[in-house]
């Protein structure tokens, strides 16, 4: 009987390890859980709540003269053709690709001044505030803290094709 007794302790001690190994998790599981849904509620694509969202589908063959300017690292160009956004896309051509653009402000919501141009071909700048952004790299360096929103793309260089979606 004292042996039954002593292996009902260990069970029970056993049982308790591991019910305060489970709380333990399941308050950690809990604690991790409400920082990534309020960390992910917060950032929205870097950009302002109204934003607007529409399809992107954009198809460039940059063998075609119009795409010239997009041969060459650095170059860029507006591009203003169906689906390509509300207020069109600035597409430039980096050392490792592509960067998209949306020509809407990323900081501030639409308004008739607030489609981003570029400036002296290093510069993307939004017209209301002045805010700016480097060309290559959509590194904010005045007035706004995120970057322009950017759309992915496919680049096929057999065929010289860009595709933009989104």
């Amino acid at each position: 009987m004292f042996s039954c007794l002593i292996r009902l302790t260990k069970i029970e001690i056993i049982f308790d390890m591991k019910k305060n190994s489970l709380f333990t998790f399941s308050i950690i599981f809990l604690i991790f859980s409400t920082l990534f849904i309020v960390k992910s509620c917060g950032n929205r694509d870097d950009t302002v709540n109204c934003f607007p969202s529409t399809n992107i589908n954009v198809v460039l063959n940059l063998n075609l003269p119009a795409y010239f300017n997009l041969q060459t690292v650095g170059g860029w160009m507006y591009i203003d053709e169906q689906n390509s956004g509300t207020r069109g896309l600035i597409v430039v051509r980096t050392t490792n690709g592509f960067k998209v653009y949306d020509r809407n402000a990323p900081h501030i919501c639409p308004e008739n001044n607030t489609t981003l141009k570029v400036e002296e071909n290093i510069k993307i700048i939004c017209p209301k505030d002045g805010a700016e952004w480097i060309l290559l790299t959509g590194q904010p360096t005045k007035t706004a803290n995120v970057p322009p929103k950017t759309y992915p793309y496919t680049y096929d260089s057999a065929s010289n094709v860009l595709t933009i979606y989104y």
